[in-house]
C-alpha cells in the first residue's frame, strides 16, 4: 500500500512556515518506515479529483477527505480503520485536506470516508502536521511500537 497526504493549497495562500513544514516532513519520513508515503499539493479541488482518478492500481484509489462533517475517531479507532483498509488489499490510500471553503458535494460523494479532527478550524499547514502525525501514530499502533502508549 502507498499513502499520499494531499492538500488543496493555492499558491497565493501558501506561506513559508519552516516550523510546520519541518514537522510535516518529519512525520512523513517516520511513516515511510512502515509504508511507502509521499505528499502532493494542488491548486484546486478539481486538480485533486483529476489526479485521484488517474492513480494506477487494480482498483480506484481509496480516498479519505478531511471534512468537518466527517467521522471522528480515537487514535486506536483510526489505526484499526487504517489496518482494515490495508488488509483489504488497498494499493493507494489518499488522505486529502480540502480547499478553504470545504469540499464540494461531488468531492464528498467520491470519498470513501470523510474524516474530521473535530469541530475546530485549523490552518492548512497545521492540519497537514496533525494528519501526518496521526498517520504515523496509526502505523506505530498497528506495528505494536511504543510511540503510542494508550494516551
Amino acid at each position: 500500500m502507498k499513502i499520499t497526504l494531499a492538500a488543496v493549497f493555492p499558491r497565493r495562500a501558501r506561506s513559508k512556515s519552516e516550523a510546520t513544514d519541518g514537522l510535516f516532513a518529519e512525520y512523513l519520513e517516520r511513516a515511510t518506515r512502515y509504508v511507502r508515503c509521499d505528499s502532493q499539493v494542488f491548486e484546486t479541488e478539481a486538480g485533486v479529483l483529476d489526479w485521484l482518478e488517474r492513480q494506477p492500481g487494480r482498483a480506484p484509489a481509496y480516498a479519505i477527505l478531511l471534512d468537518s462533517r466527517g467521522q471522528q475517531f480515537t487514535s486506536e479507532e483510526f489505526a484499526a480503520r487504517l489496518g482494515r483498509i490495508r488488509d483489504e488489499g488497498t494499493q493507494r490510500l489518499i488522505f486529502a485536506i480540502g480547499p478553504a471553503d470545504g469540499w464540494s458535494p461531488v468531492a464528498r460523494q467520491r470519498a470513501n470516508l470523510l474524516l474530521s479532527f473535530g469541530r475546530l478550524t485549523l490552518p492548512h499547514q497545521l492540519a497537514r502536521v496533525v494528519l501526518a502525525e496521526q498517520v504515523y501514530r496509526a502505523l506505530t499502533i498497528l506495528a505494536g511500537h511504543p510511540y503510542h502508549s494508550g494516551h
